[in-house]
């Protein structure tokens, strides 16, 4: 029997990430998946056993528990100056899947959708799945999105443009002007801003601005993965008025109904409780960042110092051979070109490992950069 699988599938390939993490052999250093080598902190882990002793292993209503919705919206306000209700707020299986349910409420079959090149590999795979056309446009010098530019983008097929600062994988942070000026171009277009926020809290130099400060036009996607080190836990949530709530609620009910359970309380904890352990992973990562990118510059290689987030994106030249030599001496890197047709020449050097792993990759990169 011939299987006629839809193009929305077969046209997009596996993530670029998974692909050199999964094809590594052992012992390989992971510079590839952007994943914190932290643990998730024990008071975190603690209201999690907590749950399921209390036996809370069962559904939650679909928008999420009324505490972690509570918990958010005081969030919100306190840390991103945004006066969302908790009816505003649902709690999705992590930020993927906050992406997915909003693309699909917003697309169709002839809609495009604004994603950035280089960005990150999801939003033009996601688009497409939602029978979308991703639409890539090319970042500035600075590897950020340049509002003149994105504006001879938008046409009456665009519904929405992805945001993502501080960014995967340039680590570039938009500048607050920037972000004014492309909420401001969306709303005069009646188009929705899709932002991408999950590394809002490693910042090295600038800051976090929420696009939903300048407009009810835009969806805020975020998750506990990146800031609490709880990637595996798989809890995100997004925000937005009533009226894009309503939809995407359909669309959640129906692929996820509700986010786990344990997972829900564990981020109950990790929002409500200290927050030094955020601090420290951010300390600890502009360390490694001023280590990596002062090594790639004695090199001679070109690299932007990334303002946020944990990775570094040098210009290495023909990416895909430096990719599978640095992968054939037990370094897991990432083509830039997973990330679009503008990450050509670049590759994506993920710092989230410890600082021995750090430098013995560095020692390897030298003989290969």
């Amino acid at each position: 029997m011939t299987v006629k699988f839809d193009k929305r599938v077969t046209g997009i390939d596996i993530s670029g990430i998974r692909k050199a993490f999964e094809g590594a052999g052992p012992g390989a250093i992971n510079l590839g998946l952007g994943q914190p080598d932290f643990d998730t902190p024990e008071h975190i882990k603690a209201e999690a056993v907590k749950a399921i002793e209390e036996g809370f292993t069962g559904y939650t209503s679909n928008m999420g528990i009324p505490e972690l919705r509570e918990a958010l919206a005081r969030k919100f306000k306190s840390e991103n100056g945004l006066d969302y209700t908790p009816a505003q707020i649902m709690v999705t299986s992590g930020a993927s899947e906050a992406l997915h349910i909003a693309l699909e409420a917003l697309c169709g079959k002839g809609d495009e959708v604004l994603v950035p090149d280089p960005g990150f590999v999801s939003y033009s795979a996601l688009t497409t799945i939602a029978d979308a056309k991703p639409v890539p446009v090319p970042l500035g010098e600075n590897l950020r999105y340049d509002p003149e530019t994105l504006k001879e983008f938008i046409n009456d097929r665009t519904k929405a443009i992805v945001l993502n600062s501080p960014s995967n994988p340039t680590g570039a942070v938009q500048a607050p002007d920037e972000i004014k000026a492309i909420v401001e171009i969306a709303l005069d277009k009646g188009v929705t801003v899709i932002s991408d926020e999950v590394y809002e809290h490693f910042i090295y130099e600038g800051v976090h601005d929420s696009p939903a400060r300048y407009g009810d036009n835009v969806i805020t996607v975020n998750a506990a993965s990146k800031t609490y080190a709880m990637t595996g836990w798989r809890l995100g949530y997004l925000a937005a008025g009533l009226d894009y709530i309503d939809q995407m609620l359909k669309v959640h009910q129906n692929v996820q109904a509700c986010a786990c359970s344990i997972s829900q309380r564990a981020a109950l904890a990790a929002i409500t409780g200290p927050q030094n352990c955020v601090t420290l992973m951010r300390d600890e990562f502009k360390r490694r960042r001023d280590y990596l990118v002062g090594e790639l510059h004695a090199m001679g290689v070109e690299c932007i110092t990334p303002r946020g987030a944990f990775y570094a994106f040098p210009y290495v030249g023909d990416e895909q051979a430096k990719v599978a030599e640095l992968l054939k001496k037990g370094v897991i890197t990432t083509p830039g070109t997973a990330f679009g047709a503008n990450g050509k020449g670049f590759i994506r050097l993920c710092y989230a490992t410890s600082m021995p792993n750090l430098q013995k990759a560095v020692g390897i990169m030298k003989t290969v950069l």
